[in-house]
């Protein structure tokens, strides 16, 4: 049969192809991001769990996770390791790898890098659920990056061969991932479900992303899927792929596969100067993650109110299961309306609470990183989607792999600071 999907018979058009490649860019983000989002949001569980097992004061439980507050002078109540240790482990290699890779990435199919990925993902899960020792989690935690960080920066350069609006679709599914992840891990683990029975569960969306990329998708005529060179056959009918061409001469930003794509690699200086090009997009999304992740990993797990009903693990899954919400609005607004500028504040206000401790209530904070991750969301899905409009189309693939350095750049350089910061009030 020629038709790739029976429901899209009737009207295998444009806009059938449109909405499959708009959901399976949705999937493909939330794919992509989960692992990174349930890392973060097992952060305090993975260091709590080590701490269990180099401790004979412990509670531990049959799993051998701990809930409840690690014992310490501080009135902080602070793991004696960071949690910005699991979010060093789990961008520090992604940061890596979007610094290095889009130079040679061109060099591998498609179709390898996202096996590539999944294999990886799937991998983290399993080894962070059987982890005896903090090495071992750390290194699932790293495979969890490797995954992101290279599925990232490979479905962003991916959308230059489709039109422009599954950048929105991209963009709304790492929201969704931040969501569904936090809130699946907060709220299994809240219901009873041991924390890694919970990883072990979540092993269904690497398989999720592999099916979305192979079987969801249409793969444009021009895709380099399992070779470096450009099919020129769609493995369409004659009649839809001259479909397909009508409309894109009647809307350009349709499937930007139909249209002439200039072959063959950059040279060093075009690469470099599509770079220089790129700052105006990557600093200020740089500075946004950074003020947001020094939250994240360096104020929230010293955001702990003792009188209320949610233990210290519990507020502090919440407080990322929240974030998460925001980001997921605000990447799924690309629809409605575009913003090319944002101000962060929240975390000089935070600074100041965790300091002298003035906020009564953790549901203070709730609306607070609720806010913080709607500014995170609509930072990251405008400035790709102002790339993927204003970059030459020659540029496109490189500048949208590129540019993805610049969240995780940021989000590096919080952590540095988030060390000095978590051991100064730990020592309180």
């Amino acid at each position: 049969m020629c038709y790739s999907f029976p429901f899209c018979k009737p009207l295998f058009s444009a806009t059938c192809t449109k909405w499959r490649n708009w959901g399976g860019f949705w999937l493909l983000g939330m794919c992509n991001n989960f692992a990174y989002v349930v890392m973060l949001s097992a952060a305090h569980d993975i260091l709590k769990k080590q701490e269990t097992h180099n401790s004979t004061a412990s509670v531990t439980l049959d799993n051998g996770l701990q809930t409840g507050n690690s014992s310490n002078t501080s009135h902080y109540d602070c793991n004696p390791t960071s949690t910005a240790a699991v979010l060093l482990a789990d961008i520090l290699p992604t940061l890596l790898i979007k610094m290095s890779a889009p130079f040679v990435i061109h060099k591998v199919p498609y179709g390898y890098r996202v096996l590539l990925c999944g294999l990886t993902a799937a991998a983290s899960f399993l080894v962070v659920s059987f982890s005896s020792a903090l090495w071992m989690s750390i290194l699932g935690v790293i495979l969890a990056s490797i995954s992101s960080g290279l599925g990232e920066l490979s479905f962003l350069a991916l959308t230059v061969y489709y039109s422009r609006d599954v950048v929105g679709g991209w963009g709304s599914g790492t929201g969704g991932a931040g969501v569904s992840g936090a809130l699946l891990y907060s709220g299994l683990t809240q219901l009873g479900l041991t924390p890694r029975t919970t990883l072990l569960v979540m092993l269904i969306v690497p398989c999720a992303m592999i099916l979305s990329y192979f079987f969801l998708l249409v793969a444009p005529s021009s895709l380099p899927q399992w070779t470096t060179e450009r099919s020129q056959s769609t493995g369409l009918c004659p009649e839809e792929t001259e479909r397909l061409m009508d409309s894109a001469v009647e809307d350009d930003d349709q499937d930007r596969s139909t249209q002439s794509i200039v072959t063959g690699p950059l040279s060093v200086t075009e690469k470099l100067h599509v770079m220089k090009g790129l700052l105006k997009f990557v600093l200020p999304l740089g500075l946004v993650y950074f003020a947001e992740y020094f939250i994240n990993q360096g104020l929230m797990e010293l955001l702990y109110f003792p009188n209320s009903f949610l233990s210290h693990a519990e507020q502090y899954r919440w407080y990322q299961t929240l974030y998460q919400v925001g980001v997921f609005a605000s990447r799924s607004s690309l629809c409605c309306f575009k913003i090319r500028r944002l101000w962060v504040l929240n975390v000089v206000f935070l600074m100041f609470a965790v300091w002298y401790q003035f906020l009564p209530s953790a549901w203070i904070v709730f609306v607070i990183i609720l806010y913080e991750g709607l500014l995170g969301g609509f930072a990251y899905v405008n400035t790709f989607y102002f790339i993927s409009k204003e970059t030459e189309d020659r540029h496109r693939e490189f500048a949208m792999a590129m540019a993805s350095v610049g969240d995780t750049l940021g989000i590096c350089l919080s952590t540095v600071l988030s060390f000095p910061v978590h051991k100064y009030f730990c020592s309180l």
